[in-house]
């Protein structure tokens, strides 16, 4: 009986009391729907966009520019943007997630967002100069 040897125990705290603290925090759920949902939303945007593309291939400038006037356009490729670069944002954070650790994981995810930012604020005022120009070209040409 002095032969079997007794496990050494140095931490007073049983297995499950550990692993409670250890678990999920329940913050990837929103982030899960959130991709899922941006994922669903871009399907039909996206074909809208290849279709008006087919629809506008060899149509002049001014032509696409009245096109890009139309409020549902402008609505729709505003939608498309915002949505694109949103569901981008996602998809990189959870790559950073993954694979970058350590005193990089921040800089990396700050980098990531600014950059996702200013591309998606440079579409944005894309589409909103593309249907400005329309409206005023409109109108001086009615004029």
């Amino acid at each position: 009986m002095s032969n079997m040897k007794k496990p050494h125990v140095t931490v007073m705290r049983s297995q499950l009391s550990r692993a409670r603290g250890l678990g999920s925090g329940q913050a990837g759920v929103g982030h899960w729907w959130a991709e899922r949902a941006s994922a669903v939303a871009l399907v039909p945007l996206s074909g809208w966009f290849v279709i008006q593309v087919f629809r506008l291939a060899g149509a002049s400038q001014p032509e696409v520019a009245k096109w890009g006037a139309r409020p549902f356009n402008t609505t729709m490729m505003l939608s498309l943007v915002i949505l694109t670069f949103y569901h981008t944002q996602l998809g990189l954070q959870v790559i950073i997630d993954d694979y970058v650790h350590g005193k990089a994981h921040l800089p990396a995810g700050l980098l990531m967002k600014g950059i996702i930012f200013l591309l998606g604020l440079f579409g944005t005022v894309s589409v909103l100069k593309l249907a400005l120009a329309g409206s005023t070209k409109g109108r001086v040409a009615a004029g």
